[in-house]
């Protein structure tokens, strides 16, 4: 028997990580609908199954568009995606409201909206993956809003897989340590990040060497096979978990 293809909705990918997922996904056959801020050209590069859409994570009502669309193309949504984010190193005492009301709302109500939206339109047998971070299960130097944004993540993910689950919907996380993405490598090169002005390259290489139990870092790819296998009948037992991609930095 022929697998049914899904509608997934993947907020935040046209680069890095989210277009990742993007691509793997597509590659099974499913219909993906890419949500941005900007568009550039990636889901039409795609292919002809991938569909680009405005979307500012923060903003509820971008959200029920998204799920509108995904109606009008297919009639159904299967999963859910929230990987807008960013990321930010500042010391305690340079955190003003500006810095901290930015990443709250990208990385944890955008999140939130995702799932509020998601959770009106999937039908039992669905699922929300939520990308939160190695970040979000423990806390580092100059990081403190990140993390809190990224804990938040987890305990949104854990409650709605509680409250969701008796509709027969899964709500998961996944947790990467550093990716190397053209996002992290700007990222880490800001003057409070822990290179802390040195080379990025070596950071992570050092980093790699002196935490990850396999001496390496997780790909992209690796983080999206994660996210289809969680989408998966093969997962159809599994919600309320944040996954560690990570190479073995932080066993759990």
């Amino acid at each position: 028997m022929a697998s049914i293809r899904k509608t997934v909705i993947i907020v935040g990918a046209t680069e890095g990580l989210g277009a990742a997922i993007a691509r793997v996904f597509y590659a099974q056959g499913n219909t993906v609908i890419i949500a941005a801020r900007k568009d550039n050209g990636f889901a039409k590069k795609l292919g002809k199954r991938a569909f680009f859409a405005h979307a500012d994570a923060r903003q509820e009502a971008d959200h029920k568009s998204l799920a509108e669309l995904a109606r009008r193309k297919t009639g159904r949504l299967d999963v859910y995606i929230n990987c807008a984010g960013f990321s930010l190193w500042s010391p305690l005492s340079e955190v003003d409201e500006l810095f901290f009301q930015e990443m709250i709302d990208t990385n944890l109500k955008g999140t939130f909206w995702g799932c509020k939206t998601a959770a009106g339109l999937l039908r039992r047998g669905g699922c929300i993956i939520n990308v939160a971070s190695l970040a979000g299960k423990r806390g580092s130097a100059n990081n403190s809003v990140y993390c809190a944004s990224k804990f938040g993540v987890i305990g949104l993910t854990q409650a709605l897989a509680k409250e969701l689950g008796p509709r027969g919907i899964r709500v998961n996380a996944v947790c990467p340590v550093y990716v190397e993405t053209p996002g992290l490598k700007r990222a880490l090169a800001q003057k409070h990040a822990p290179p802390q002005g040195k080379s990025v390259s070596e950071y992570l290489k050092n980093f790699s060497n002196q935490q990850s139990a396999l001496g390496r870092l997780p790909t992209a790819d690796e983080v999206a096979q994660v996210c289809v296998f969680l989408a998966s009948d093969a997962a159809s037992a599994i919600t309320g978990q944040s996954l560690n991609v990570d190479c073995g930095v932080l066993p759990s």
